[in-house]
């Protein structure tokens, strides 16, 4: 199958945020119909799965969107100029948990939800984590309850579906699969 195999005629943008874009897409189907989409344009995130060696730290976090308590890993968007993902891995470490990793590694890589948006993040593996001041970015990072799990708790969270978050079960079963190694 051809990877592109709606082409673009048009596209105008709707809206714009802080971070996103909302755009309206047509494009030829291969059976010469239009289409029409709606497309929220995301700059990329990266998800950080901080591993002490015997503890992975994740937090509760309420989020908004879906009106609930969250457990997560960190993460957060690509938002700062010229900053590789890597680097950015380490600063929400810092920000959400207070630990800065000594090395990243990539675990991941994932479209959020490719039916909508463009959003593409990338799951990093943080090990030779210090123990330094966080820096909340809100109000949800700062009423944010810190939680570590050994690996028998993250088996049984994703066993009896206590993960609700994508990324957070992305990550957490790469570092399962990367600890069998």
């Amino acid at each position: 199958m051809d990877d592109r195999p709606f082409p673009l005629l048009g596209r105008r943008r709707i809206a714009r945020s802080s971070f996103l874009t909302f755009e309206r897409e047509h494009r030829w189907a291969p059976d010469g119909s239009g289409v029409r989409r709606e497309v929220v344009r995301h700059p990329g995130s990266v998800v950080v799965v901080p591993w002490d060696g015997t503890h992975v730290h994740a937090l509760r976090q309420y989020r908004a969107p879906v009106d609930a308590v969250v457990l997560e890993l960190p993460a957060g968007k690509l938002d700062v100029r010229d900053e590789p993902p890597a680097q950015t891995a380490i600063r929400e470490c810092v920000e959400e948990i207070g630990m800065r990793p000594e090395r990243v590694r990539l675990l991941q890589q994932c479209w959020i939800s490719p039916g909508f948006t463009d959003e593409y993040t990338s799951i990093f593996l943080a090990e030779g984590l210090e123990t330094v001041p966080s820096d909340p970015q809100g109000a949800e990072e700062l009423h944010a309850e810190m939680v570590r799990l050994d690996p028998d708790e993250v088996e049984a969270l994703l066993d009896e579906g206590g993960l609700r978050d994508a990324t957070t079960i992305i990550g957490l079963m790469a570092l399962l699969r990367h600890l069998e190694r």
